[in-house]
């Protein structure tokens, strides 16, 4: 039997914080490798203080993490701009290898008409079947990883992995 879930029309309609399994880690964009980046990283919290999306956050570790249930990463920039050590690497293109992926228990794929991904994503990345005919479609040729997607899901359905670099850059 299916795990129902009651949400609240607000929820529904704006979205919730969608939970992020303790052991996923993203990091700011342009972020060296992880080895690197803790070891260049002085925990300062520049980065994470100059954000304007607000999305970036202080992990338990002390280390920044990229939060995609606050919002969007827009690229700008100013974490990179803010940070006086070697943590990033600026010349990074594309600036990291996240990607949106959506998941069976997408709204769509039961029967429910809903598009909040498709609907918020700045680069149209989403395609969301017509006639809710199956889960949402991420097209990783155009998904930047950007989060946008994540916090407007009423049920959680889209999630942020990290993908080969190989197949980010494709």
């Amino acid at each position: 039997m299916d795990d129902v879930r009651s949400i609240s029309r607000r929820a529904l309609l704006f979205g919730r914080a969608a939970p992020v399994p303790a052991s996923v880690v993203f990091r700011p964009p342009w972020a060296r490798p992880e080895a690197e980046f803790t070891r260049a990283c002085t925990r300062c919290d520049a980065c994470v203080r100059q954000c304007p999306q607000q999305v970036l956050v202080r992990g338990a570790d002390g280390l920044p993490r990229f939060d995609a249930t606050a919002g969007e990463c827009t690229f700008c920039g100013e974490c990179v701009a803010a940070c006086d050590s070697d943590a990033f690497a600026p010349s990074l293109d594309p600036p990291w290898t996240l990607m949106a992926q959506a998941a069976d228990r997408c709204l769509s794929a039961r029967g429910v008409v809903c598009a909040s991904c498709r609907d918020v994503c700045p680069a149209s990345a989403i395609h969301v079947p017509p006639a809710a005919r199956g889960a949402a479609i991420v097209d990783a040729e155009r998904c930047t990883g950007c989060g946008a997607c994540v916090g407007t899901c009423p049920v959680d359905a889209i999630t942020l992995q990290h993908v080969p670099a190989t197949e980010a850059i494709a």
